[in-house]
């Protein structure tokens, strides 16, 4: 049996925030729309790999949670005659579910990349101009993303991991996102 992609949108999606998490959803509120970002990830030994991407934003779960999905590289630079065994292993094409908790008074957040089978759950908060999410990796390793640089148009996401038990922290990847010009989801 097929499913009805309208009928889970509809189900799924909110128009806005929830009533009774006014204010406390405004963390991540303004991330909602689309966003194209540039991505660098850090390798051993200095070397850098760059790529394009997509990120979109919005109110899911009656306006209690912010649900994201990104994806390197952009779906328009994934047309071709390639392997499609070797261009799953290269891409990514996660989703992030980030709800707001009031008995901590925190976002609890989930992250899934289905294509690498990478599974998150972390924690989120303000601190200070940033939003720092924190996690362990499956083998217990610190974890840390974040929100930097904030701007009406742009931010710095980045990852994080200390080998330390978060003495010191290794960047490993980073984002330079600016809104999409249409603030909008793209089509495929």
């Amino acid at each position: 049996m097929r499913a009805n992609p309208s009928a889970l949108a509809a189900a799924l999606v909110a128009s806005g925030p929830a009533p009774d998490r006014a204010g406390k959803m405004d963390l991540y509120a303004w991330l909602i729309g689309s966003w194209d970002f540039d991505m660098i990830e850090y390798q051993s030994g200095g070397a850098e790999r760059r790529r394009p991407g997509e990120w979109h934003f919005g109110w899911v779960l009656e306006g209690r949670a912010i649900q994201d999905v990104w994806i390197v590289p952009p779906r328009v630079a994934r047309a071709g005659t390639r392997d499609e065994d070797v261009v799953a292993q290269e891409n990514y094409y996660g989703s992030t579910l980030r709800t707001y908790d009031p008995r901590i008074d925190a976002w609890r957040i989930q992250w899934t990349d289905p294509v690498s089978q990478r599974y998150f759950d972390m924690i989120g908060r303000k601190a200070g101009d940033r939003i720092v999410q924190d996690g362990k990796l499956p083998d217990g390793t610190p974890l840390r993303w974040s929100f930097n640089d904030i701007a009406p148009d742009s931010f710095t996401w980045r990852s994080e991991v200390s080998m330390d038990g978060g003495k010191t922290w290794w960047r490993n990847v980073e984002f330079f996102a600016r809104r999409a010009p249409s603030g909008e989801l793209q089509a495929e």
